[in-house]
């Protein structure tokens, strides 16, 4: 069996190589949608290994690549993902950013990385191989919709795909950790963008004006309240309000208008529908209350990703085997979220954490940070459990 073999020798032979692929990656971040040069790569790189059907263009930039085994079985789809952030890195690395304003502050330059050497690490075994893997390089995770997208377009059909498996590092464990979470494993994801309009003047003569700024004050105050009070205080949830602008650069100006943008978090699809429904409702009465108005732009979409205990159980021994169940953690669930819910969704999936937190080096930054890196030694450690994990799936619904 195939899933006996150890793989750890055969990947340190080419470590520096799947390093040196994240950091070329690093240097050269492609935001959702706009991976070209990323996508590109992978192609290139996974037509070299002998991959023959490979796809393009899938969800606009995604890639897809199917291996097909020598033996029947079911069809698993493994995920990576490719999309940068819109930050300014402030690391002082030699695999710095090279593109003003974008930087991978997440991990996925590591994800795409580890799932090519997946890719490689499992064509010579092909023939071993009960049913059928699909590699699935996906654009635009960090808002855009590429899961989405890359669904639209096919990615689960041609050949139909039966589970999925994705993982994610982490910068929350150290480095010879991982995470398999059976049930709710990241939250759901709403956004808002809410106008606040008031009227404006001096800031000696308040009463002549409607203050938007205050406004937005009590607005950004009492949606604590929703968790606070009208959730259920055993269902997690959170309300942030991330950005706010109201005013000019006078301190003697009364703000006309204002304007914020947040994000609310949930696991359970009753709480999701109803802040969708209450949080606009309270901005807009908090507005008419102190005689403003205000228009709110509610976003709903992204769903609580939900693992398959099946999945996850497979998972679950695959870390375990790699590291040792006593670094395997199974909770709590985290409150950011992924698209890979799309996945989880539609059907039996899993997505697990691997730790990429070194606190010695100063890579313990959390995601999204500007200084957000993590330590390369988690990598390795990715490829083979995330070979390790589709090996085992597989051989447990091999057919005959």
């Amino acid at each position: 069996m195939v899933v006996t073999e150890t793989f750890r020798e055969e990947i340190e032979e080419w470590l520096p190589e799947l390093i040196e692929t994240r950091r070329d990656f690093h240097r050269h971040p492609e935001m959702g949608l706009e991976e070209v040069r990323t996508s590109g790569i992978v192609a290139e790189r996974l037509r070299a290994i002998g991959y023959e059907d490979v796809r393009t263009g899938i969800g606009v930039t995604g890639v897809k690549a199917v291996l097909r085994g020598g033996k029947p079985g079911k069809t698993l789809l493994l995920r990576a993902d490719m999309d940068a952030l819109p930050i300014e890195e402030q690391n002082d690395v030699e695999y710095r950013s090279t593109v003003s304003g974008v930087m991978h502050a997440c991990g996925h330059d590591g994800h795409t990385a580890m799932l090519m050497s997946v890719a490689r690490l499992l064509y010579p075994k092909r023939d071993e191989i009960p049913g059928t893997i699909v590699f699935c390089f996906q654009p635009a995770e960090e808002g855009r919709g590429g899961a989405r997208a890359m669904i639209a377009d096919g990615v689960l059909e041609d050949p139909t795909v039966d589970a999925a498996i994705g993982l994610h590092l982490m910068s929350y464990y150290p480095v010879g950790m991982a995470a398999a979470i059976s049930g709710p494993a990241m939250s759901g994801a709403h956004g808002f963008h809410a106008t606040i309009q008031g009227r404006g003047g001096h800031g000696a003569t308040p009463h002549k004006t409607i203050d938007a700024l205050v406004i937005a004050a009590e607005v950004v105050t009492t949606l604590q309240t929703l968790v606070a009070r009208e959730v259920d205080p055993q269902q997690p949830a959170a309300v942030t309000v991330g950005t706010l602008h109201a005013g000019t650069t006078a301190g003697n100006i009364i703000a006309d208008s204002a304007t914020m943008r947040g994000t609310v978090r949930w696991f359970d699809p009753a709480v999701g529908d109803y802040m969708a429904e209450r949080l606009p409702k309270l901005i807009e009465g908090i507005a008419e209350a102190m005689r403003g108005s205000a228009t709110v732009e509610y976003r709903t979409g992204g769903k609580a990703t939900i693992n398959d205990p099946g999945v996850t159980a497979i998972v679950h021994e695959a870390l375990a085997e790699i590291i040792g169940e006593e670094n395997v953690i199974t909770g709590p669930p985290l409150m950011g979220s992924e698209d890979f819910s799309e996945f989880t969704d539609r059907i039996p999936a899993s997505f697990f954490f691997v730790g990429s937190r070194d606190d010695e080096t100063g890579k313990n930054f959390d995601h999204h940070h500007p200084r957000f890196d993590l330590d390369e030694r988690s990598l390795p450690l990715g490829v083979e459990m995330m070979a390790k994990a589709a090996l085992r799936w597989l051989e447990a619904n091999a057919e005959g």
